[in-house]
């Protein structure tokens, strides 16, 4: 046998350097200290070629391009991903050599809902029992080593929890004419979107925590108009509906129902419809003694508010009465016993939405006042010897300002009497027949209900304001 001894090898041409003499043959570095590659370099298996000898590291393999979804057999060094929304499987372990290692992971966050079942081969043992192990977690990762055959497969890695992307807080639109979304003027890190007629308020990604989801709102329902004709009733004012999420901070109204958690709304990625409504028209006949109309509803979300009750008239076709609704109507101020206030509140909330009408005056042979329509905030006082005044509404700063909504129309009166205001957030003014005075229209976009008139017969009535929906929350 020849034997040539070097201490080097150098290169000669070109970049590369073959030791061995190719398929078949095997090239044995026998030395202490075997130094492959150079600070800086490389090395590398060439393709299809394998290891030997070196030993694992504690990690396996991950199999990236094959997600499993039905029962399968795990490799030593391999690491799986498998999907379970489909349904629950199993996951086969390899038969148990020293060393031996596999790792799998929930690739859906499914693990809790269908289960990922790992059974050993034959006798092995998982933790020193010879019986399956499901993975039952959502996010669940393990990884198995075998030890021996005393206690078999170990998990030396358990992962509980989930590390995913998330969405920090909601992204929104809105649609429809004249509806807007702003920055809240009074803090930078709300949104608030209003809506003064019908449209679509659209989350586009609803944050990945839910409790960020919670938003504040207020719903103002159309304000209900007066009634036609001698000393009718006030309209009664739109339901009002509030909630004030901790996520938005604001001065909410008296009315913030966030302790009742029906009222509670916490949105997910889709459109919402949201519905304005009008106030109640001038009733159909004006100016005759014609019971006013009650206003039309709001709602977001499914929370709705009910509009305004219509005032009474002189007439007996319903009555004298006040209509019940959000706020109730005004009843008629009669020659004898006055018409009674119509019920708010209607249907009932909590917080209520709304008050009660007020009861119209008169003495025999001299009518007097017509009741003020309830408001958000109070009840309509019965009327004296003029007209009654509207009941107040109530003021939340929820879109970064301080605005009262939602006031009783006033009440009119027969005579020189004074008549009656509108409440606070809306509510127009009563009027009179004798100097003759034109009561007011509710405001448009407060849910204000509309004024009385006085006029024996020959004043129509006054339209209630329409209503109106923000929505506030947290986007950065």
């Amino acid at each position: 046998m020849s034997k040539i001894e070097v201490d080097a090898i150098t290169e000669q041409s070109g970049s590369t350097l073959t030791v061995g003499g190719g398929a078949s043959k095997t090239v044995v570095a026998d030395a202490t200290t075997v130094t492959l590659g150079r600070c800086g370099g490389t090395v590398s298996l060439a393709s299809g070629a394998t290891q030997s000898g070196f030993g694992r590291t504690g990690t396996v393999d991950w199999q990236t391009s094959s997600i499993k979804t039905s029962t399968f057999t795990a490799a030593n060094g391999e690491g799986y991903f498998a999907n379970t929304s489909g349904g629950a499987f199993n996951m086969n372990l390899p038969a148990g050599v020293a060393g031996a290692i596999v790792s799998v992971a929930d690739y859906t966050q499914s693990f809790q809902t269908n289960n990922l079942t790992i059974v050993p081969n034959g006798t092995d043992k998982i933790a020193g029992i010879n019986a399956t192990a499901p993975l039952d977690t959502k996010g669940q990762s393990a990884t198995f080593v075998f030890v021996d055959a005393t206690e078999g497969w170990i998990n030396t890695s358990d992962s509980t929890s989930a590390i995913a992307g998330t969405v920090p807080f909601i992204v929104a639109s809105v649609s429809g004419a004249c509806n807007t979304l702003v920055t809240a003027p009074c803090c930078a890190n709300a949104k608030v979107a209003t809506f003064t007629g019908p449209g679509t308020f659209t989350v586009c990604s609803a944050a990945t925590d839910v409790t960020r989801n919670e938003i504040s709102y207020m719903i103002v329902a159309g304000g209900g108009s007066s009634g036609g004709g001698e000393t009718a009733g006030g309209g009664g004012a739109g339901g009002f509906r509030e909630v004030k999420s901790p996520l938005t901070p604001y001065t909410a109204s008296p009315l913030d129902g966030y302790s009742t958690p029906g009222n509670r709304v916490t949105v997910t990625a889709q459109a919402y419809s949201i519905a304005v409504g009008s106030g109640g028209a001038t009733p159909s006949g004006s100016p005759t003694y014609v019971v006013g109309n009650s206003g039309n509803v709001s709602s977001f979300a499914g929370i709705i508010s009910a509009g305004g009750g219509g005032g009474g008239a002189f007439t007996s076709s319903p009555g004298y009465a006040g209509r019940s609704g959000g706020s109730g109507g005004g009843g008629t101020g009669l020659s004898g016993a006055g018409g009674a206030g119509g019920a708010g509140n209607t249907p009932p909330v909590t917080p209520p939405q709304g008050q009660n009408g007020g009861q119209g005056s008169g003495t025999p042979g001299n009518p007097q006042g017509s009741g003020g329509g309830g408001g958000a905030g109070a009840s309509a006082p019965a009327a004296g010897t003029g007209g009654g005044n509207g009941g107040n509404g109530v003021t939340t700063n929820i879109n970064g300002s301080p605005v009262a909504r939602a006031g009783g129309g006033g009440g009119g009166t027969y005579g020189p009497s004074p008549i009656g205001s509108g409440g606070s957030g809306g509510g127009g003014t009563g009027g009179r027949a004798s100097p003759n005075s034109d009561g007011a229209a509710g405001t448009v976009n407060t849910g204000g209900g509309g004024g009385s008139e006085g006029g024996p017969g020959s004043s129509a009535g006054r339209a209630g304001g329409s209503g109106i929906v923000i929505i506030r929350y947290k986007f950065q």
